[in-house]
């Protein structure tokens, strides 16, 4: 699984970090850095409560590339 940002949207409040800063960090300027892309399976929970915590909806999960 994979974490998409829409960067359009994302309006740098932070609630992704505050449920998680290992994967999401936002800089003083409001600038999203995400620290990992790829999730491993023991961790999507944790980043599905990131994306449903995103008010802006700015964050999805998706799976891998398709071939």
């Amino acid at each position: 699984m994979e974490i998409h940002v829409d960067r359009a949207r994302c309006t740098g409040i932070g609630m992704c970090e505050s449920v998680t800063a290992d994967y999401f960090e936002v800089l003083d300027d409001g600038t999203l850095v995400l620290h990992r892309v790829d999730v491993p399976e023991h961790d999507i929970a944790l980043i599905e409560d990131a994306v449903r915590a995103c008010p802006a909806a700015a964050l999805s999960l998706e799976s891998g590339h398709e071939v």
